[in-house]
């Protein structure tokens, strides 16, 4: 990560909680980023209390490693469904946790003011204001991997419906297959890297180590991978075109380890948004530029944000 990111500023506490990993890191007055680790995501019978006791550890020891950087706040992300106005994890599946009044918690075990958002907005945020969403002040910003997340920046500032906007990965594209959520035909269900994989092994009874593994098949002829792959670029065109004539956004950054296969996604995907739409504003597919570091840099951001406020 450079560390001039982030430019001059208050110092301050970065966390993004994922279901696997914690990343944390401290952010001095300079906007150097110090310190950056990775640590297992604890798990417990009390799982709001359990990831929320592992930052204020992490912190006492970035708090002790350079005296002369003293935090005046920070910021905490986590996934699912997340009212960041009121501080609460409405409910998170692979954490375990349902109306969890987290900044509190945080604020409590920490000691300092805690700007709590989630994972993606904040990602996407780091992307408007420091990448590849820089230069524009509608965006949609989809992360594709496993799953597939989004996050809506509207007039410049993120549109969050209570925390339930930007579920891009589960607005319904076909009548099928059934989701992990329960619907039929979401996007995230054809589409995100994880489905291409396993849909491809369900047709072709041959398992592969991921979605790249499909695509390099795909382009050596091979028929099974060649349909999966293409019905999920049908999906995210159907998804994109809606939000082309619903949203309108100016640009659509794309991050997340599928956009890691560059024009063989860019290039049918930007053909068949073309196709569909007729009167609309075609919004540029653009990739994603922090990589996985964005949310990191989105928690340092929206702290140095609330402190200002």
């Amino acid at each position: 990560m450079d560390e001039t990111d982030l430019g001059p500023g208050e110092a301050v506490l970065a966390f993004d909680v994922g279901g696997t990993d914690t990343k944390t890191a401290l952010i001095d007055g300079h906007g150097r980023v110090l310190g950056l680790r990775r640590t297992p995501t604890p798990h417990g019978d009390e799982p709001a209390e359990a990831v929320v006791a592992r930052p204020a550890e992490l912190a006492a020891e970035l708090h002790d490693a350079p005296p002369d950087v003293r935090p005046v706040a920070a910021g905490l992300l986590v996934p699912g469904i997340v009212d960041a106005e009121r501080g609460v994890g409405v409910f998170a599946s692979n954490l375990g946790w349902r109306d969890a009044p987290i900044r509190d918690l945080a604020e409590r075990a920490l000691g300092l003011p805690i700007a709590f958002h989630h994972d993606v907005t904040a990602a996407s945020w780091a992307e408007h204001r420091l990448g590849a969403a820089r230069a524009y002040d509608d965006v949609v910003v989809l992360v594709i991997g496993t799953g597939i997340a989004g996050s809506l920046i509207l007039g410049g500032r993120p549109h969050l419906g209570g925390g339930y906007a930007g579920e891009i990965g589960h607005s319904p594209v076909a009548e099928g297959p059934t989701c992990a959520c329960g619907a039929r035909g979401c996007l995230e269900a054809i589409a995100s890297a994880g489905a291409i994989a396993r849909r491809y092994a369900e047709r072709s009874g041959s398992p592969v180590g991921g979605a790249r593994e499909v695509l390099v098949r795909a382009e050596a002829g091979d028929g099974d991978a060649r349909e999966v792959w293409q019905a999920a670029i049908d999906a995210l065109a159907f998804a994109v075109s809606q939000l082309s004539a619903t949203v309108a956004p100016d640009a659509i950054v794309i991050g997340g380890g599928l956009s890691r296969a560059g024009d063989a996604l860019f290039a049918p995907l930007t053909a068949r948004v073309n196709a569909r739409l007729s009167f609309h504003r075609r919004p540029l597919l653009v990739p994603a530029q922090l990589g996985d570091d964005a949310g990191l840099l989105g928690a340092a951001l929206i702290a140095r944000e609330s402190v200002g406020a």
